[in-house]
């Protein structure tokens, strides 16, 4: 499987025309089609549905919706790598691709990157957002150097750090909502209310044994993957959105308000990164840097 022909195909696949595609890459359409054909023989798999006399829009079977996912996956790990090692014996510069969730913690992250920036000005960061799973997921095919995760850490295949601040669990809700008089909320005051929570399993939020309840039995009237839609469908009143504080604005003339969980609820996050891994320059002064912000001393 050549790197070529993965471009190609990602050619096509953005096109949706053979066409099209060819144009873009400088081929004669015939080259582009045979190419192409000698790889799905190869791979012994059907990867394009091609258009039929009606229509000359080209599909992607599911073999093919496959394939494009990992070939995009390959080729940018091949375009970090190439940038990497031609930056190996120059000052330090890069990239450093950060993996975490929503949090106020991102703060830190900024305030590091803000410290290195007058040294080391040819660094930039790449922050992708996601749980737990993604985060992992992204580490374990080196799209990101490290990431930030909640809960315990598998040691066995991750290093990991503590960050020493805690994220606080709460309520997003209108400021006219009856439960905006409260200075805490309790589980029982959201037994009958609409909730909308995040976006991620019920056996793994760790909100669940919080409410003393079961959570098929809770009226969850939506999910979300980023805070700021979670605010939006609050905001419309569908609902009390689960979440951490700190990161929507509630001050001022807003319409929302913030309150927090009785008994309290905290989150403890860790930095973590696969075991062995080799960093880029600027990713190992941007560690050494977070360690030092979170009370490691470097050897």
């Amino acid at each position: 499987m050549e790197l070529r022909i993965l471009q190609y195909f990602l050619a096509v696949a953005r096109e949706q025309s053979i066409s099209a595609a060819a144009e873009s890459l400088h081929l004669s359409q015939p080259t582009l089609s045979t190419q192409l054909k000698a790889f799905e023989q190869e791979l012994g798999k059907q990867l394009l549905i091609r258009g039929t006399k009606g229509s000359r829009k080209v599909l992607l079977t599911e073999e093919g919706m496959i394939l494009r996912k990992r070939a995009e996956e390959i080729l940018e790990l091949v375009r970090m790598t190439e940038r990497e090692i031609s930056l190996s014996d120059e000052a330090i510069a890069g990239d450093v691709y950060i993996g975490a969730g929503e949090s106020d913690m991102i703060r830190m992250f900024a305030r590091t990157a803000k410290g290195l920036q007058e040294t080391y000005p040819d660094i930039h960061y790449h922050i992708l957002s996601g749980n737990a799973a993604f985060v992992q997921e992204h580490l374990d095919r080196g799209l990101i150097d490290f990431g930030v995760v909640y809960g315990p850490v598998d040691t066995s295949r991750y290093n990991a750090i503590k960050i020493p601040l805690r994220d606080t669990w709460g309520v997003l809700m209108r400021r006219d909502s009856p439960l905006a008089d409260k200075e805490a909320i309790q589980p029982q005051d959201l037994w009958d209310k609409p909730l909308i929570v995040s976006a991620q399993k019920a056996d793994a939020w760790p909100m669940a044994s919080w409410f003393q309840q079961d959570v098929a039995k809770l009226n969850i009237v939506a999910t979300y993957n980023l805070v700021f839609n979670a605010s939006l469908m609050v905001a419309e009143g569908l609902g009390y959105a689960i979440c951490f504080d700190k990161l929507i604005n509630v001050s001022g003339e807003s319409s929302l308000c913030f309150r927090p969980l009785s008994p309290a609820m905290t989150a403890e996050a860790s930095i973590i990164w696969k075991r062995y891994q080799v960093f880029s320059k600027a990713a190992q002064k941007f560690m050494d840097a977070l360690k030092e912000s979170c009370g490691f001393s470097q050897s």
